[in-house]
């Protein structure tokens, strides 16, 4: 049995930080119900760089994040709709929406009113702010939340600054927050058999992921220097030049640093003051980068990784995202499964990457079709065939 049957979730999210939450939700084995409009439903069903699925509202945005997700078109402006949406939070166990604060108590559907029908609902607001405070109503992209959070700030090096990350941070890290929120408060309603409400907001998700970079500031009073590829906490650590390119070391250790130096031959760098000790070592990392860039320079990458991990100091490849993919590790872990989508074929996409030994997550059903699920559950409520049509015909799904 998965970890979460028999929980249904009711997801009224778009894009990307609530359909992340809710896929990790349906990877556990939870019913998640998209709840969608019926003309074009979830907007990543329009993006992707594949025109063709975009016009057929399957593009790869979507595709990425709701596999083992069903689908159910609701125009929920219509008061009848919103009668089916109350239906079904009747027997539900989680609500899950990204709208702007104020639209579901415009709806009529607001956590106060869902709870009146069913006190044991789990009910999770995403939004850029949260629900409350001077900035909860206005608007909000990942990228506007990476410049207004700080991390812009500590991307980049002294020629390219701010930097934004080259993938939307926030909103994965806010869905990773409103999932491990909504777990937590399933595991309390088990104990008390109480719902809640739960505010997650995207600005207040990704500062704890600056931890280190937040305490030197909060507690040392040091701003963050943007350094590129180097790593603020030691030195050597970070990227280096090798014959064919590049490669990643982190000697953070007293012992990684010596073993370096004889692994490149240059063992007189110990008893260079400049760098016998770590603190030594940050306040003069370009010189020492420069001496061992000398080195690096003269064998390829591969070379250098097998050398130096084979003395414990940890190094790696740069790998172009197709290749790290595909790479032996992630295969082995089978980091990526597959699933078959109708009329596109085989799909490769990211599953669960927590590994439960007696629960694990698995990707079970393709992402859906928009409305294919319509049916199957308006039929569960008591709905039949001729009251289904006429839903349809007035638009109401």
């Amino acid at each position: 049995m998965s970890l979460l049957s028999g929980v249904r979730v009711l997801d009224l999210t778009n894009v990307l930080s609530g359909p992340f939450a809710t896929l990790h939700l349906a990877l556990l084995g939870a019913e998640v119900v998209k709840v969608e409009n019926p003309v074009d439903g979830d907007l990543a069903r329009k993006l992707g760089n594949v025109p063709r699925l975009n016009k057929e509202l399957m593009g790869t945005s979507f595709l990425a994040q709701n596999a083992n997700k069903k689908s159910l078109t609701l125009n929920l402006k219509e008061k009848e709709a919103r009668e089916i949406f109350k239906k079904l939070a009747r027997t539900s166990d989680v609500v899950v929406e990204n709208f702007r604060p104020g639209v579901m108590e415009r709806l009529g559907l607001a956590f106060g009113v869902l709870r009146e029908i069913n006190p044991r609902l789990v009910y999770c607001a995403i939004s850029g702010f949260g629900q409350t405070g001077p900035d909860a109503d206005k608007p909000a992209y990942d990228q506007i939340i990476q410049g207004l959070s700080g991390v812009m700030d500590v991307n980049g090096d002294e020629r390219l600054h701010p930097l934004r990350c080259g993938f939307p941070v926030c909103d994965t890290v806010g869905g990773l927050n409103a999932a491990f929120a909504i777990m937590a408060a399933l595991y309390h309603r088990e104990r008390t058999g109480e719902g809640q409400f739960i505010d997650v907001a995207l600005l207040d998700s990704i500062m704890p992921l600056m931890g280190w970079v937040a305490a030197n500031l909060l507690t040392g009073g040091e701003p963050p220097v943007p350094m590129g590829n180097d790593n603020f906490t030691a030195a050597p650590s970070g990227t280096f030049a090798t014959r064919d390119g590049h490669v990643n070391v982190a000697a953070n250790k007293q012992e990684q640093w010596e073993a370096l130096t004889e692994v490149l031959g240059v063992e007189h760098l110990k008893a260079d003051t400049r760098f016998q000790e770590r603190d030594a070592r940050k306040k003069n990392r370009k010189a020492l980068t420069e001496a061992l860039e000398h080195v690096l320079r003269t064998r390829d990458t591969a070379h250098w990784v097998e050398a130096l991990n084979a003395r414990d100091v940890p190094s790696g490849a740069i790998l172009p995202l197709g290749d790290a993919l595909e790479q032996a590790q992630v295969r082995h872990r089978a980091t990526i499964g597959t699933v078959p989508v109708e009329g596109i074929g085989d799909v490769k996409l990211l599953g669960l990457s927590a590994r439960l030994e007696r629960t694990p997550g698995r990707l079970e059903s393709p992402p859906p079709r928009l409305g294919a699920h319509t049916r199957e559950i308006l039929s569960s409520l008591g709905y039949d065939a001729k009251a289904i049509a006429s839903l349809r015909e007035r638009r109401v799904v």
